[in-house]
């Protein structure tokens, strides 16, 4: 029996859920289905341009899981795009942070603002100085609550030397 798919953590979900090549009847063309952490893991590579570590430790997921989530959501937007089939994003094993824990570069304070819910995009303001700019440091959930990300093995992984040739 396979392991169970851990969740993702996702901080974008998109406003549109649907492309379709211009021109083309809608449901006339072929699909392809891109989950939102797909695409999620293409918005932190390819539009953010962080280094796969970053994005897999703000994914909640280790290196590789990330790069195999990259991978299949750049095939499938190749096939897309080569094959003019229309995209749909949808579905996906993913959880959306409640609060991000956020610092003021001006004078240092640390708060906690809801997650997504800025004003029509606007900068979010330190609620100390009234200024910004302020930055992420980690998103906050309920009680019991850890953060994701992180090493889950521990010492002795793999073999031990016991002398001998």
């Amino acid at each position: 029996m396979p392991r169970r798919r851990r969740r993702c953590w996702v901080q974008f979900l998109p406003p549109q859920k649907y492309f379709a090549p211009a021109g083309a009847p809608f449901g006339g063309v072929g699909e392809v289905n891109l989950t939102v952490e797909e695409l999620e893991a293409i918005r932190l590579k390819d539009l953010e341009g962080l280094e796969q570590e970053e994005c897999a430790k703000q994914m909640g997921v280790s290196r590789a899981t990330f790069q195999r989530i990259l991978y299949s959501a750049r095939r499938k937007v190749a096939e897309a795009l080569v094959g003019g089939k229309a995209i749909r994003i949808s579905g996906g094993n993913f959880q959306v942070p409640s609060l991000q824990r956020l610092r003021c570069m001006n004078c240092g304070h640390e708060f906690e603002f809801p997650f997504g819910q800025t004003p029509g995009g606007a900068e979010v303001t330190c609620p100390e100085c009234g200024e910004g700019p302020v930055y992420f440091l980690e998103f906050v959930g309920p009680p019991g609550w850890r953060h994701p990300g992180g090493r889950r093995g521990g010492p002795g992984r793999g073999r031990r030397f016991r002398g001998g040739c």
